[in-house]
């Protein structure tokens, strides 16, 4: 039994020493859910507007971040529109931008950071299977459409193609909707009337000052599984998520504090032979005379 434990210790050592060299884990280490799990793992946020449900997706690969993120976003809650990006700007906050571009949105970074188990599954199956989780995404708006929940109304615009869309119809305006995805994704019970199941009545107005965090340049490309951010494609996988970097038009604080840091610890240390050998040649100094 000791062996077994010192075993696990020396891997998780050695996979952690792996990991800060930027190494990747083999796509096996990431469990993958079946079509009834992915539909419930994304069935909270199906509903909501396609670029709401991009950023949503790839703030939850850096599910790590979600919770100080969380917690920075309800401090600021009373904030809007260049008041919050000077804020966020001035802040140097450490995340990155995917996370930061959810910092408008408080409600849903305090559900993303109050089910963890949720956000980290939903932001590994991103990176591993992302065209499953779009599948999944699209049976789900499909069921609360074909039972009547989902239609158009004066927040989004609902296209019912091969593909469902749901678009603002208010440039920058992004609604939150809600609802309970134990109702609308399943047959109503007779007399009950669907048009209440969905609530748009909350929303965000986003305008230029946050366009560096992708914002007015967010669109998902339904038949390619994927998305765009600030116009750019989002690439992030299970097998480049040790050192993928999107374009974003903001500075990434996190990286030069690192820099900082290991330059301190370095100097440190330098610091410190410097000192025990000049110590050690004035006591073998000292010891001659």
């Amino acid at each position: 039994m000791i062996r077994r434990h010192l075993s696990r210790r020396i891997f998780e050592c050695a996979l952690a020493l792996a990991l800060a060299g930027g190494a990747t884990i083999p796509m096996r280490a990431q469990t993958m859910l079946g079509p009834v799990e992915l539909d419930r793992s994304v069935a909270r946020i199906a509903l909501y507007p396609d670029p709401l449900v991009a950023q949503i997706l790839s703030a939850a690969t850096y599910s790590d971040q979600i919770p100080e993120a969380a917690k920075w976003s309800d401090r600021h809650h009373y904030l809007t529109g260049d008041a919050l990006a000077a804020a966020i700007t001035g802040d140097h906050v450490p995340w990155d931008p995917s996370v930061q571009a959810m910092l408008p949105f408080p409600s849903v970074l305090e559900t993303m950071a109050a089910d963890m188990n949720w956000t980290t599954q939903l932001g590994n199956s991103v990176l591993a299977q992302r065209s499953d989780v779009m599948d999944a995404v699209q049976r789900d708006r499909h069921k609360a459409w074909d039972y009547g929940y989902l239609r158009s109304n004066t927040e989004v615009l609902v296209g019912n193609g091969p593909f469902i869309t749901i678009l603002p119809t208010r440039p920058g305006f992004y609604v939150v909707p809600a609802y309970d995805p134990a109702v609308v994704l399943v047959a109503p019970r007779p007399g009950f009337v669907v048009g209440t199941a969905i609530s748009f009545g909350f929303g965000i107005s986003l305008g230029g000052a946050f366009r560096p965090w992708g914002w007015g340049g967010v669109h998902i490309g339904w038949d390619s599984r994927g998305w765009y951010i600030g116009d750019h494609p989002w690439g992030r996988t299970w097998a480049n998520r040790a050192t993928y970097v999107h374009p974003y038009g903001v500075q990434r604080y996190e990286a030069a504090r690192r820099v900082e840091t290991h330059e301190l610890i370095e100097r440190s240390a330098k610091e410190r032979e410097a000192s025990r050998l000049g110590h050690g040649h004035a006591e073998e100094e000292h010891h001659h005379r």
